[in-house]
């Protein structure tokens, strides 16, 4: 139960009583104030709950949120402290689990036998122990590794709707991590829904990354407090990994945007007034809290990659905004390539990486990115004209190239490792170097004569003319 993961010399005594239920918030009047982000807990109806403390209304009176469902909670109910804020069992037995946001198990096996605890509300690492960034994290998939390099031990935004490929996507990249960079994962499932959170599970396990991988889950019809507190839950799990294990860690959030959702509807419930276009006036700073802790070390490094969803498309959007000024890299799914069949449906014109500079890419990659970047606009420019006059209306120069960023676009696509079983296709995971060498001759001319099926959903082109 969640009180087994709190400090073991918790007090004995009650410190308080519950004096009110609103939903998921109860002021607690107490004999003692405890410390704001203090975990209490309380039993009632053979039902155990625990709460957070987030504000002090007085003296006497604290509001805090219920971390479990309030259902059977009531006026009266003795609460205790339990010495310290909520702890979650860390153990190297971590990997190849499924959590919850309390560290208990979700697979049906044993709970974890804890070699300590650690609090989900660690401070970053010092200043003098972090890595900077700015090396180039390999993901063996072609357009990324060109348009929007991955920065090791940095963050990226994974921007996408349903239905785009954005899981599959994330899935690749931790098998990317297992294999390539002999790695591990941490996801962090915020408000998943039951049905994804357990199609998710399997298909980690298909693909044979779950030894490799740990998850941590808050559901969706879980408290506001659960979902707000599960992706701290997962980040303290990464850090133990890094530190602890000196492991390289891929940390996945699915969803970042529905942690500030959580925020919001926890800083209503508070009784704070709404903000800009009604989110939270802490925003800012919680979503910082957790950024910060994201960074590299001397013991290892912790790269992010956060599914962000987009209210109505609109890029300006608050949250949307709070959230990118911390990136480096944004991926950019789009509707339109996979309606063309192009996955991964990577925009390739709108994708961005803050470390893509002839500086830290070099003069190859560069040269080759800025040379594919701008036959796609062209072809993006020209895609109107096509439709209404067709290709032979075009200048023989402006056909080349359209050609080209044809050609380029579907040799971008790529048969994953994660659903082979479901098309048949084997995965492929292409170096670097090739995907340059590939793309080099596409722009000098060199495939012109190769017809655009060979260049679909292959590795290398040297595997497509086999």
């Amino acid at each position: 139960m969640p009180e087994t993961l709190t400090a073991p010399d918790r007090q004995d005594s009650p410190i308080g009583v519950v004096a009110e239920v609103h939903g998921p918030v109860v002021v607690i009047a107490c004999n003692t104030l405890p410390p704001l982000h203090q975990a209490l807990r309380a039993s009632s109806n053979n039902e155990n709950y625990l709460f957070e403390v987030h504000q002090h209304l007085d003296e006497r009176h604290v509001r805090a949120i219920t971390l479990h469902r309030p259902a059977g909670l009531h006026r009266g109910t003795s609460v205790y402290d339990t010495g310290t804020s909520l702890q979650v069992p860390v153990t190297p037995d971590c990997l190849g689990r499924l959590l919850n946001g309390f560290g208990e198990p979700l697979d049906g096996l044993p709970p974890l036998k804890g070699q300590g605890y650690r609090s989900i509300h660690s401070r970053p690492a010092p200043l003098h122990e972090s890595v900077g960034t700015g090396e180039v994290l390999e993901t063996g998939i072609k357009v990324i590794d060109l348009l929007c390099p991955f920065v090791k031990g940095g963050k990226t935004g994974l921007f996408g709707g349903a239905g785009v490929g954005k899981t599959v996507l994330i899935m690749e990249f931790m098998h990317a991590m297992a294999t390539l960079h002999k790695g591990v994962s941490v996801f962090s499932g915020v408000g998943e829904r039951i049905r994804e959170g357990h199609e998710l599970w399997h298909e980690i396990r298909k693909a044979g990354v779950l030894d490799q991988t740990m998850m941590v889950f808050g559901q969706m019809d879980e408290s506001p407090g659960v979902r707000f507190r599960v992706g701290l839950t997962a980040l303290t799990y990464a850090e133990y990994l890094r530190d602890s294990l000196h492991k390289e860690v891929l940390f996945v959030m699915d969803n970042i945007f529905r942690f500030v959702q959580a925020g919001s509807e926890i800083s209503s419930l508070l009784g704070r007034m709404p903000a800009t276009v009604g989110y939270q006036p802490t925003m800012t700073t919680e979503v910082a809290e957790m950024q910060e802790r994201i960074l590299s070390t001397r013991e290892g490094a912790i790269t992010a990659v956060q599914a962000v969803y987009v209210p109505a498309d609109d890029m300006t959007d608050p949250a949307v905004s709070t959230i990118l000024g911390h990136l480096d890299t944004n991926v950019i799914l789009s509707r339109a390539q996979a309606a063309k069949g192009i996955y991964p449906a990577v925009d390739p014109l709108q994708s961005s990486s803050k470390v893509a500079d002839r500086r830290t890419l070099g003069d190859r990659h560069h040269r080759v990115a800025d040379g594919v970047r701008e036959h796609m606009a062209r072809y993006h420019e020209l895609e109107d004209i096509i439709t209404m006059l067709g290709v032979e209306e075009l200048s023989p120069k402006d056909r080349q190239v359209v050609m080209r960023a044809r050609k380029l676009q579907r040799y971008l696509s790529q048969p994953f490792w994660s659903t082979a079983s479901h098309t048949g296709i084997a995965g492929t995971s292409v170096p670097l170097q090739q995907t340059l060498t590939d793309c080099e001759a596409f722009l000098r001319g060199q495939y012109d004569d190769v017809p655009e099926e060979l260049c679909y959903m292959r590795g290398s082109m040297s595997e497509s003319s086999t």
